[in-house]
């Protein structure tokens, strides 16, 4: 179990409702990633997923949070498995549209593991696996994990591209912005979504290029693989810890959750 040593909050518009939130962070020894949302709360668990349409929203009957992949993502990264999330407002914040803020704040507030916890790593039993048309999410048994995310968008450098998770690029994945066709922002905001999008939050797509400058090679596609990793933590299983072959093409939030509900009965310990 892992948590973090003192609390620790920050503060940020939303995404996608533009709302400022405050999110504290404090320590837990409940081995649970709980959500506090105006005193109502819920576990971070893929059978709390109660929408997938623009983002990712947990929550039950009575509360909800919206937009958490991201926040998830960066638990993730951090190893952090034990946390009493509190929030004023029902978005987490948006920051700069990636996980790299909320990686620096757990490191700020610091993390702290139990004295003498082996470090455990898991697989599947057997393969799991989603296929729908043109997409695909499999998961296999490997000896380690690998992680490939193939993309085939209408823009010339995001038609049949992939690439692939590994040690060496892990900062360019935490760092990954959210994306999305800047053509299509004026009808995505008309519906009531994408109003707190920014040029630092959010890399748009133009025909040839995008609004800002990339942060490293095919930075969409390794966003893709950000959301995997924070989705598929929505298990209770860090997937970082997975000795897995994770090969995705062409999915999306809905698909990952559905993948990460089979997935939950599937997982075993290493011996």
């Amino acid at each position: 179990m892992t948590t973090i040593l003192k609390e620790i909050s920050i503060s940020g518009n939303g995404l996608m409702k533009n709302k400022p939130c405050t999110v504290k962070f404090c320590p837990s020894n409940e081995g649970r990633i709980r959500y506090f949302v105006k005193g109502v709360s819920f576990d971070a668990d893929v059978e709390n997923v109660l929408s997938t349409e623009h983002c990712v929203v947990l929550g039950n009957k009575k509360g909800s949070a919206m937009l958490t992949e991201h926040l998830t993502a960066a638990l993730a990264f951090a190893g952090i498995d034990s946390v009493d999330i509190y929030m004023d407002e029902e978005e987490v914040p948006a920051l700069d549209g990636s996980s790299k803020q909320w990686v620096e704040l757990f490191k700020k507030a610091g993390v702290e593991k139990h004295l003498f916890q082996r470090q455990k790593s898991y697989t599947v039993c057997e393969p799991v696996y989603y296929l729908n048309g043109k997409t695909s999410l499999v998961v296999l048994p490997s000896d380690e994990l690998y992680i490939s995310y193939s993309v085939n968008y209408n823009h010339p450098d995001l038609t049949r591209r992939w690439v692939a998770y590994n040690p060496k690029n892990k900062e360019e994945i935490i760092e990954a912005r959210t994306f999305g066709f800047y053509k299509d922002l004026k009808k995505f905001q008309m519906l009531g979504f994408a109003r707190g999008v920014t040029i630092e939050n959010t890399l748009g797509l133009t025909d040839d290029g995008y609004t800002s400058d990339l942060r490293s090679d095919c930075e969409p596609i390794k966003h893709k693989i950000l959301d995997l990793i924070g989705d598929f933590y929505l298990t209770g299983i860090n997937p970082l810890n997975l000795k897995c072959q994770i090969l995705v093409k062409e999915a999306g939030h809905a698909v990952h959750i559905k993948t990460a509900k089979m997935l939950k009965d599937k997982l075993i310990e290493c011996k």
